[in-house]
């Protein structure tokens, strides 16, 4: 057997270091990759700077430090729900994402596919992913002035047409829709709580096409309804953030991105 000198031994412990950076890069590269993959087709529907682009209550929205900042204060005076509504389009099909923190007494959410109330300054109807400073409801499917709940954390649901006569609030039951109809757990709701950072930021994830929507935080399903009420569903409309009635609050903004499907 022929004995290896020093300078074999140096060689080849080089050799083996930059075979391991080579692959280092090549991981890294290939994450990177990925990455910019994941993020096709997203544009930037917020610039950092102010609002344009944007239409709400200047004593509620502001921007601060490249945020949007929606403040109930001990002395805002609101009456009604009121939101920070993007004057871009309707999407209809879509993906969002957002990243979002709240102080623990807050009330917010995403509306989406919503319409304007009549003779009220700033509200919308329609559908909203949820945010709440307890993490009570922060994921789940709630239909402002409509339907209410579509879907609870932790579910996926059908929702059905009430096709009877009548107010949308004759097929109300504490504050859920009489039409949804549990087709899957999706996980154990205080589970999924636990996934949800308090006064921390966190990223809401809306994948809305067609008859389905979606609702991830920070990367999981928190719920999803198929809607297939006829008489009610909406396949376009306009989004909002939410400042919710209620105690003093903050919901802080940032990282706002859009992909038409």
């Amino acid at each position: 057997m022929k004995s290896i000198n020093q300078s074999h031994i140096f060689f080849f412990i080089l050799t083996a270091a930059l075979l391991g950076c080579a692959k280092g890069n090549i991981a890294q590269t290939q994450t990177v990759a990925d990455d910019l993959k994941e993020n096709e087709g997203f544009i930037s529907i917020f610039n950092g700077k102010n609002l344009d682009g944007w239409e709400g209550d200047p004593n509620l929205w502001r921007v601060e430090n490249g945020l949007i900042v929606g403040e109930l204060t001990p002395k805002s005076d609101l009456k009604t729900n009121s939101f920070l509504i993007w004057k871009g389009g309707e999407p209809g099909d879509f993906e969002l994402k957002v990243e979002f923190k709240i102080t623990e007494n807050g009330n917010s959410g995403v509306n989406y596919r919503s319409e304007r109330v009549d003779g009220i300054p700033n509200a919308l109807r329609g559908y909203q992913a949820d945010i709440d400073g307890k993490n009570t409801y922060t994921g789940q499917n709630y239909e402002e002035r409509k339907r209410t709940t579509l879907a609870y954390r932790g579910q996926k649901t059908k929702i059905n047409a009430q096709n009877p006569p009548g107010e949308i609030r004759d097929y109300i039951d504490r504050n859920a829709w009489k039409g949804l109809e549990l087709t899957e757990e999706l996980g154990d709701r205080d589970a999924l709580k636990s996934l949800i950072h308090t006064e921390k930021w966190n990223e809401m994830h809306l994948v809305i096409k067609g008859n389905v929507l979606k609702h991830y935080v920070n990367g999981v399903l928190m719920s999803e309804v198929v809607d297939e009420d006829e008489i009610n569903k909406s396949l376009k409309g306009l989004l909002g953030f939410q400042v919710h009635v209620g105690p003093p609050m903050r919901v802080e903004l940032k990282n706002i991105y859009l992909k038409e499907l």
